[in-house]
């Protein structure tokens, strides 16, 4: 019930671009992390994935992100779009 929302505040395909930018900085940094065990690559995945994704809300799409009122679900429809995208039902560029 909550993707068909979450899909509807990212109309924009420079939205969407912009969170699997981030979103692909934040898988590397959680890697990162697992492989060096240094908690600052914990910070960085947080600051790229949620960055990335709140320029694109608040500069281009011009809503508010939906992670401030729904936190969880917005960060599994970040993951199933992000998913989407690598199998091409999504366009950004």
């Amino acid at each position: 019930e909550f993707y068909p929302y979450y899909l509807s505040e990212h109309e924009h395909k420079t939205t969407k671009l912009f969170h699997f930018v981030g979103t692909s900085f934040s898988i590397m940094f959680l890697a990162f992390f697992i492989v060096e065990l240094n908690p600052i690559y914990i910070l960085f995945a947080l600051l790229s994935g949620y960055g990335f994704a709140w320029v694109g809300h608040f500069f281009i799409e011009k809503n508010k992100p939906a992670t401030f009122k729904y936190p969880f679900y917005s960060f599994i429809g970040d993951y199933k779009m992000y998913f989407e995208i690598l199998q091409g039902k999504h366009k950004i560029f």
